[in-house]
């Protein structure tokens, strides 16, 4: 087997298999590492939401620019990669938060992203699933819903269709163009791009990345019952809290028929068990949007870790201990949504182009993490 090539991608998950396919179309030799098969995970243990999300000035032109790719994307997608338009229903349970549903409407029409803004009867009529006591929503009829672990296989394959190789090994330590497998191949390469999520830490300990758990819940078939991703308006807010624990009410319908419930965030939880006092917590929180929930029945339910970064924006770019380093990790919830954009900035670096975002805010040695101030953000050109 060879063994040196342009670039070694470390990860099958759904960030590294979208740089897979993005560096084989530079024509440049490629190999993807990884000890498990494709998006089986943390990917695996997202929901799949493709979400425009605006807690920065930065995040918002990420994932905006990704929904864009994933748009692109979709028509080479089998029917099994379950990709749809199902849009985002932003929920505000009080005036309050209608209030912010009206900021939210301004600053993502600003950027070029579709909204409509719902009252309480207009909700009703869209979701009548939801408690009648909700005061109204935003709608994002861009956003849409994935089965992440097949579109990370499917990805893998089409990278490995135009000749990328694909190693089923643990990498032991990287550094200065050389990848170490657990079976003692030294991989020499140009560059190595360090897709592995939580597990990222493991190979650059320095890495400002913590775990943080989260827990889904499956139904049984409710063909039906809910058309909208469901988000609770506080979701940025409590979910995304950058040190406590936190739930939150979100509903994805899936298209077998079946919701899949969250979400839950936890720092400092090691085990990959369920915890049921956290899964009663979530429960209790959507039942309180969605009363009909509690007479449903659960088929599954499970636990992920993922790689969250103090500013909750994901490492893209170039890792100043060594110049043949290459992050593309730290994207905590956001990683099935992020995957291409990711994917693309490293290929436009790369190759040499134009990148159609600016990169600087999510280089590892960004102002956020104590370096030197970023450029500043401009707009999307797809």
């Amino acid at each position: 087997m060879a063994t040196e090539f342009d670039i070694v991608v470390i990860g099958a998950g759904i960030v590294g298999s979208a740089c897979a396919v993005e560096f084989t179309r530079l024509g440049m030799s490629v190999v993807q590492v990884d000890p498990i098969d494709p998006g089986l995970g943390a990917t695996a243990a997202g929901m799949g939401h493709v979400v425009v999300m605006d807690d920065s000035p930065a995040q918002l032109q990420l994932t905006h620019y990704s929904r864009q790719l994933w748009d692109r994307l979709a028509p080479a997608l089998p029917s099994s990669c379950e990709y749809r338009r199902t849009g985002t229903l932003w929920i505000a349970a009080d005036d309050e938060e209608m209030k912010e549903i009206l900021r939210k409407h301004a600053l993502y029409t600003e950027n070029g992203v579709e909204t409509e803004i719902l009252d309480q009867a207009g909700l009703g009529r869209m979701e009548p699933s939801l408690s009648r006591v909700m005061r109204g929503a935003l709608r994002v009829p861009g956003d849409g819903v994935v089965y992440a672990p097949e579109v990370a296989r499917v990805l893998s394959q089409m990278a490995c269709d135009a000749g990328m190789r694909r190693i089923a090994d643990r990498v032991v330590s990287i550094g200065h163009g050389i990848v170490l497998l657990q079976d003692g191949t030294k991989l020499k390469t140009q560059r190595i791009v360090l897709a592995g999520g939580e597990w990222s830490c493991d190979l650059l300990p320095e890495l400002p990345i913590k775990r943080r758990k989260g827990h889904l819940v499956i139904t049984d078939r409710y063909p039906g019952m809910v058309q909208h991703q469901l988000v609770e308006l506080g979701y940025l807010k409590s979910a995304h809290s950058t040190e406590a624990d936190s739930v939150a009410f979100n509903v994805q319908p899936r298209s077998t028929g079946q919701l899949l419930i969250g979400s839950s965030r936890q720092y400092g939880s090691e085990s990959n068990a369920v915890e049921h006092e956290v899964i009663e917590r979530m429960l209790s929180r959507a039942v309180l949007y969605m009363p009909s929930l509690r007479e449903l029945s659960v088929l599954r339910m499970w636990t992920g870790f993922r790689a969250a970064t103090p500013d909750k924006l994901p490492l893209i770019g170039p890792w100043q201990s060594d110049d043949t380093i290459y992050l593309a990790t730290g994207h905590e919830g956001l990683g099935i949504t992020t995957a291409l954009a990711t994917a693309r900035l490293l290929a436009d670096r790369f190759g040499g182009r134009e990148p159609s975002i600016a990169y600087e805010p999510y280089l590892p040695q960004r102002a956020s993490l104590g370096a030197p101030s970023i450029a500043k953000i401009g707009a999307a050109r797809v």
